[in-house]
């Protein structure tokens, strides 16, 4: 347990509890004696969830005085604090690693995928007509190439692209792109710098091996390599991948050159799985027309 009294100046004057200790009685009395006389302003209290009947006491205690109290959850509440109450027949749960889209979420998801995917596909049918024209007279190779990512409940999907490379590449290991990449064609970086290489994935989105708002795929090489190195990755598999997403339209595409980049992305994809709404899905495409065609670290 720790309080800090900030007088305005340097140096604070700041004390401590022993956390792994359940405090006595007589340093409770003397801590909310602090707390009335002024002592200090914030007080964090970090004891484990067993110590409620002190924790309890303690707050209830020091809603007799003007102290800011902050309450440090430890691994167990915390992982809590991001699940959401139900019923297993008469039996209540806890959901703390689950999908939003059961039930009649999971039909207004896919209905939404359906129409929305329907309706770019009619609208950019002769785009992508053109597209496809001007890749096969630009370099040689296929105009459309599929690479192996993980879908949803990380079973692998084919996903579809326009070729941007004079390469396809999906075997252990695939290079990121990066700027100035030997590997992109000349039109190819204008396909990649627009998304419009993505395009055909709205198929994939017909056919229900993705979504429209979701998670992005990676290769199956970046899964293998990125679950051992970041907690929390393969729940972004928890829900069908997308072609956009809150990640995206929040800066978080394009190359991940260092790890933290690829960490804020799963933090930003955890975050949509867990506040999903069929407004927020909307916002997320809305944005992604206004916006999100473009970026700075996409090459």
């Amino acid at each position: 347990m720790e309080y800090i009294r900030d007088d305005g100046v340097d140096n604070p004057v700041s004390g401590t509890m022993d956390p792994d200790s359940e405090p006595t009685a007589s340093k409770l009395d003397s801590l909310v004696r602090g707390a009335k006389n002024g002592a200090f302003d914030i007080l964090y209290i970090a004891l484990p969830t067993m110590a409620r009947a002190r924790i309890t006491e303690l707050v209830d205690r020091l809603a007799d005085s003007t102290l800011s109290v902050y309450m440090v959850p430890d691994y167990f509440t915390s992982s809590l604090a991001h699940g959401k109450w139900s019923n297993l027949e008469d039996i209540p749960l806890i959901s703390i690693y689950d999908t939003p889209f059961w039930g009649v979420d999971g039909w207004v998801k896919r209905i939404e995928d359906i129409v929305l995917s329907g309706l770019f596909l009619f609208a950019a049918a002769v785009p992508m007509l053109l597209i496809g024209v001007a890749i096969k007279l630009s370099s040689p190779g296929p105009v459309l190439f599929k690479q192996h990512r993980y879908g949803m409940n990380g079973k692998r999907i084919s996903v579809w692209k326009f070729r941007s490379m004079h390469v396809c590449e999906d075997g252990e290991e695939v290079p990121q792109a990066r700027k100035d990449d030997p590997r992109v064609t000349r039109f190819g970086t204008l396909l990649r710098r627009t998304s419009l290489d993505e395009l055909p994935q709205l198929v994939n989105v017909l056919l229900g091996t993705m979504s429209i708002v979701g998670p992005r795929p990676h290769a199956v090489a970046h899964n293998e390599l990125y679950r051992k190195r970041i907690k929390g990755y393969m729940l972004r598999y928890k829900v069908r991948p997308g072609i956009t997403g809150w990640a995206q339209i929040n800066g978080w595409r394009g190359e991940t050159d260092d790890l933290y980049k690829m960490e804020k992305r799963v933090e930003y994809d955890l975050w949509y799985i867990r506040n999903w709404s069929l407004w927020l899905d909307f916002k997320i495409v809305l944005l992604t027309l206004l916006y999100g065609f473009t970026g700075k670290s996409v090459y």
